[in-house]
């Protein structure tokens, strides 16, 4: 039986949503970043002490794109779930499985003891973590912005962005914990486990702030706005606006990983500084990104989303040229990456869904969305770590620079088009 929306509605006022939208994406990107700082610091010894150092990375960063492989398949088996039990049972099934499968991870015993079965097994486990963040896709960030005041869309839109880098930021925070106050051996054998416990805790407060933004009177009156639309007539319809929609965050998303994780794994393996310093460098990133994210919603609504995209896009540019300093300056490369994705992230996922009908917004921005994690997230790590390791740096600036390429391209596009249609009528 569904879980009844309309029988627990209740009204907050916009204050609490905006919190409630904040603390429910930080514990979201929370869980996320553990595995993604986990990746390069933990994995390629636990996992694969059996290869070297650089190919148990690659293989551990393979591993990595499970989940975003997952997603969109997650993302269309959760529109019939949800015919079946309501929004809110869906996304209670979708974080139970995420939970569960994250704890799987910590508990997962390693090479050493398992053999084969190890690796084997947390490839599994991460593809299962992916059908759940695939199918707790919620839609609250189409009501915030629809509940937006006149001239502050871009404010509103930035709100839930903020997750990411506080979401990093306490990742980093407890890695930096860990790794600085454990020996080598005590933080391989055991300390990095308790990283995982913690996203269990915290995916129970994400939980409940979910549901209780569920079960809120906020946003739209429209019911089209979150209605699950047909998934032929959506693909009919909006095929080019969900294509728009997957590219144009492709630089932001790549951006997240070649600031985040790519550094941790370059530290380890090339440069030989101490992973603490490159982690504190990264949470000092993250505070920026916090203030770059909420400078993209002001600059937004005082120009517009595109010109914010434009000029985030321009400034990647120069981070691709300052991508040599990991070797000797890491700090400019890692506080200029984080600023620019503060400043791309803020905007990067709210300037095409309202281009959707609106009985095709819910299911059309889902969809785009795990699309895009999958397009410009999933293989960043592994793709940079690999052109850096054969060519040099450079040639993981390139691939971050062809993130920057197609960006602009979808960009251009969307503007022919909303050009096109102003010409039309």
């Amino acid at each position: 039986m569904a879980i009844s929306e309309s029988a627990v509605q209740h009204n907050v006022t916009l204050d609490d949503v905006v919190i409630t939208v904040v603390m429910a994406r930080v514990t979201d990107f929370f869980g996320f970043f553990v595995y993604a700082i986990a990746s390069a610091l933990v994995f390629p010894t636990v996992f694969f002490p059996h290869l070297d150092p650089l190919s148990g990375t690659l293989w551990s960063f393979g591993l990595f794109s499970l989940a975003f492989i997952a997603r969109p398949i997650a993302s269309m088996l959760a529109r019939s779930i949800q015919y079946k039990i309501g929004r809110p049972g869906k996304i209670t099934l979708a974080l139970m499985i995420l939970g569960s499968s994250t704890v799987a991870i910590g508990l997962l015993p390693g090479y050493q003891t398992w053999g084969i079965a190890a690796p084997v097994m947390l490839g599994v486990l991460r593809f299962v973590q992916g059908l759940g963040l695939g199918g707790a896709w919620d839609g609250i960030t189409l009501q915030l912005k629809s509940a937006a005041p006149e001239g502050r869309e871009g404010r509103y839109s930035m709100v839930a962005q903020l997750g990411g880098p506080i979401g990093f930021c306490v990742a980093a925070a407890l890695f930096y914990v860990l790794t600085g106050f454990l020996t080598e051996e005590e933080f391989l054998t055991y300390g990095w486990r308790f990283a995982f416990f913690a996203v269990m805790a915290v995916n129970v407060v994400s939980l409940f702030a979910r549901l209780r933004l569920l079960t809120t009177n906020f946003g739209s009156d429209d019911a089209r706005l979150l209605q699950s639309a047909p998934l032929p007539q959506l693909i009919k319809t909006e095929w080019r606006t969900i294509l728009l929609s997957a590219l144009l965050p492709l630089s932001s998303y790549a951006l997240f990983h070649m600031v985040t994780v790519f550094p941790l794994s370059y530290a380890l393996l090339f440069s030989g500084r101490d992973i603490t310093e490159i982690l504190l460098l990264q949470l000092l990133g993250g505070t920026l990104a916090i203030g770059s994210v909420m400078v993209s919603g002001a600059l937004a609504d005082m120009l517009s989303r595109r010109i914010v995209l434009f000029i985030s896009s321009l400034l990647t540019l120069v981070l691709c040229l300052s991508i040599a300093t990991l070797e000797t300056m890491p700090a400019i490369y890692i506080l200029l990456g984080f600023v620019v994705l503060g400043l791309s992230y803020g905007q990067s996922s709210s300037i095409v869904p309202n281009r959707f009908k609106m009985e095709h917004q819910y299911s059309g921005s889902a969809m785009s969305t795990n699309l895009s994690w999958l397009l410009g997230a999933a293989f960043a790590p592994l793709t940079g770590l690999f052109l850096a390791s054969k060519f040099g740096l450079w040639a993981a600036a390139l691939y971050l620079l062809s993130g920057v390429v197609v960006t602009l391209i979808a960009l251009y596009l969307l503007q022919d088009g909303d050009r096109k249609r102003a010409q039309a009528q």
